[in-house]
């Protein structure tokens, strides 16, 4: 890998790190909103849920945007956008004694320019290597930085509270303008040859195609991905209120102890991002290893009540999420060529967010049960997802595009030869 590429892709970790900061800094300071506020557990996971929501919809049209006009485009707004929905959350904290639903509109913001930013960074990768094995190791980096993001977010986002509560929203546009600066200066999108832009309409057309195609293995890559994002928000919003209403374990103590889990995730998707290479087949087991792992790890978090077992079997369950997050971001980049590359990634993205939209609301109610309810229904989800990456992901043959499948039938082609 050449040393440019290095610093560009060093750059282009900074928008998941910045991004993963902006959303799980929070979740260690929800329980003092939730008092400070005067607001209830279902509406205060709402802060984390909003900008879950929005991005989810935005995702799909700023990747199609971005493979109509290039990623770099549409990147820089859209960090400009995460910034400004950072300073309005902030500034409606300190200044408002109302805040709460000022506060949603900046996350709404937030969640509108995330949606522009992290989801176009699987693509860009892509575009920017030509070797399968340097963007394998590329998109571990990038989730490795993801990662990081949440190990660091509860400890900086504890830390900055003990200042003042709504400090960690006055960080992100400061972040934000970080990452702007690297991405400018740093980061060279490829230069392809200029093409037609592709009408709407059949752009549209030309992603059922590929979705009747691939649809088997693309389709249990998405719920994969979601169901992990759901695992991992879901259990941090629960233990963050275990930590501070059972064992009144707050600030940066609490910071760390959430971040114990997350560590896990953080190394082990390193380790697998370097490992796992091109080899789909070794990207499919360890996916369906990642799972098994998860699930039985949140089995077990449901058969105990003692803290440090409950730390112990979260710990457990990032390994397991280690191992599946870099070889879904792998078979989702490199099993879809590069003109529908950034919808694709990007369609996978919102079903991530899916996954981070419905974790903190779900716990929320799960929680008025009992905690065996919580862990038990989870790792049902997480038993889905085994059965998925067994049953649905075949390497040897959808998932691994052949050159004679390309040739046979290629929808952005066909789109190609209609518009000329």
């Amino acid at each position: 890998m050449e040393s440019d590429k290095r610093w560009a892709l060093a750059s282009l970790a900074s928008i998941p790190l910045i991004m993963t900061l902006g959303n799980s800094m929070l979740i260690p300071v929800l329980p003092q909103m939730e008092k400070l506020l005067h607001i209830g557990s279902l509406q205060v996971s709402m802060i984390i849920t909003v900008y879950s929501v929005v991005a989810i919809f935005f995702i799909p049209i700023a990747g199609y945007l971005s493979d109509q006009y290039g990623r770099k485009v549409i990147i820089i707004p859209s960090l400009i956008i995460t910034g400004i929905g950072g300073l309005i959350s902030g500034l409606s904290a300190w200044f408002m004694s109302d805040s709460y639903w000022f506060i949603l509109i900046g996350r709404l913001l937030q969640g509108i320019g995330a949606a522009g930013a992290a989801p176009i960074v699987l693509p860009l990768v892509g575009d920017m290597f030509r070797n399968e094995s340097d963007v394998s190791r590329g998109l571990g980096l990038i989730e490795t930085a993801n990662t990081f993001g949440k190990v660091l977010s509860p400890i900086l986002g504890a830390f900055l509270a003990t200042f003042i509560w709504y400090l960690p929203f006055l960080s992100i546009p400061i972040f934000c303008l970080i990452s702007i600066g690297l991405v400018c200066f740093l980061v060279k999108a490829p230069q392809n040859k200029r093409q037609q832009k592709i009408e709407f309409r059949l752009f549209v057309h030309s992603i059922q195609q590929l979705l009747r195609q691939k649809g088997r293995w693309l389709f249990a890559v998405f719920a994969i991905g979601g169901i992990a994002m759901l695992v991992i928000f879901g259990t941090l919003f629960y233990l963050s209120s275990e930590l501070e209403d059972r064992f009144q374990i707050k600030g940066v103590t609490k910071g760390l102890i959430l971040a114990i889990p997350l560590m896990a995730l953080c190394l082990t998707s390193f380790i697998t991002g370097k490992q796992i290479k091109s080899n789909k087949i070794r990207m499919k087991w360890l996916t369906f290893i990642g799972c098994l792992i998860q699930t039985t790890a949140i089995v077990f978090g449901a058969l105990v009540t003692n803290i440090y077992f409950l730390i112990s079997a979260l710990f457990l369950g990032g390994i397991g999420i280690g191992l599946a997050l870099p070889c879904l971001d792998s078979m989702i980049t490199e099993g879809i060529e590069k003109k529908e590359r950034g919808t694709m990634t990007s369609l996978y993205s919102s079903v991530r967010y899916i996954g981070v939209a419905v974790g903190p609301p779900l716990v929320s109610f799960l929680t008025k049960i009992s905690h065996q309810t919580v862990f038990f229904t989870i790792s049902g989800i997480c038993a889905c997802a085994a059965c998925l990456s067994f049953m649905a992901v075949r390497p040897g043959n959808d998932s691994n595009e052949s050159t004679t499948a390309q040739k046979r039938k290629n929808p952005m082609s066909s789109i190609r030869q209609k518009v000329h």
